[in-house]
């Protein structure tokens, strides 16, 4: 697989073709030429401190070449919030999904698509249906029960996970946006851009990632490495993270304390987003195995000294 697909490859491409570019290798749009053009160098992060976080999340992606540099006209894009709770802290906040898809627009996106098998009842509560909708994207809902909404794909370098079961319908679009929140998890303690995309698996095949209790280290080590095992299957066009406010206990559903950071955080590099993510509630990405794990299978930077971080006010 050819893994510098750009932007001219992009209309030489069907649908099958964006099957192809969603798996395995970079995705589309991923680190663009575009996102170097005006000269100098692009951050690796973007991190915007306010209190609009709709204008944070804009300032973000336009640290780093803005939404074109990601997302090609007439594409079809889908995008995966975080919402397994309507407690404070534990979802992504609804103005940043506004944010997201309203770029999207103005890039010039044919279609843009909230992915998820979670049931509709937990959108409405979160206010992120009404956000979706008025901003011009749709909520599709795929049936969690049935396993043939879910393609296998193998992971030969997978060590705990050697096949995921991803969205069907997230192989049909060009980019993929990964928005979670980062805050606490009861077993790794840790969910951020990684973890987020057990969201786009089959959730029979995420049963699996725990193995037993999940307060034991043993659970913990099989759960993180399967999570970076997953992320081995699809590597998102652009990140945009809610790091606003962050339960950093009784997580990931709450309720529980809460930090607020006011923070959204954006780019490319899964592994370096987390690892700065983890360093606002006192921790280093060498302290979370998922973190590490995803380090040694090459998914991105762990040590910071070695990205550009841009941080900026609103």
């Amino acid at each position: 697989m050819d893994n510098k697909l750009n932007r001219r490859d992009f209309f030489k491409k069907s649908v099958g073709g964006a099957s192809a570019a969603l798996l395995g290798g970079a995705l589309l749009g991923h680190r663009l030429e575009a996102a170097l053009a005006g000269g100098g160098r692009r951050p690796d992060i973007a991190v915007v401190t306010g209190t609009d976080y709709l204008k944070s999340a804009m300032k973000a992606v336009d640290l780093l070449g803005g939404m074109k540099s990601f997302i090609p006209r007439n594409s079809r894009v889908a995008i995966l919030p975080n919402v397994q709770s309507h407690h404070p802290g534990t979802f992504t906040k609804p103005e940043i999904v506004r944010a997201v898809v309203r770029m999207c627009r103005e890039a010039g996106a044919a279609e843009i698509n909230c992915l998820s098998w979670l049931p509709a009842k937990y959108w409405s509560a979160a206010g992120l249906d009404a956000a979706l909708k008025e901003e011009g994207a749709v909520l599709k809902i795929v049936d969690l029960k049935d396993e043939s909404l879910f393609k296998p794909i193998s992971l030969p370098k997978g060590k705990a996970l050697r096949e995921a079961r991803i969205m069907k319908e997230l192989l049909s679009h060009h980019c993929f946006i990964d928005m979670p929140i980062t805050k606490d998890h009861a077993g790794n303690k840790f969910t951020g851009t990684m973890k987020n995309l057990m969201g786009i698996n089959s959730p029979q095949t995420n049963r699996i990632f725990h193995s037993g209790d999940k307060t034991k280290p043993d659970d913990i080590d099989h759960l993180d490495q399967c999570i970076a095992d997953l992320n081995l299957a699809i590597r998102p066009t652009l990140c945009v993270v809610d790091a606003t406010e962050i339960i950093t206990t009784n997580g990931p559903f709450g309720p529980g304390e809460i930090i607020t950071p006011r923070k959204v955080v954006a780019g490319t590099d899964r592994v370096a987003i987390d690892s700065y993510c983890a360093t606002l509630r006192g921790l280093r990405g060498e302290d979370i195995k998922m973190i590490k794990k995803g380090y040694e299978h090459g998914l991105g930077e762990i040590d910071l000294a070695k990205v550009r971080i841009k941080e900026v006010a609103a």
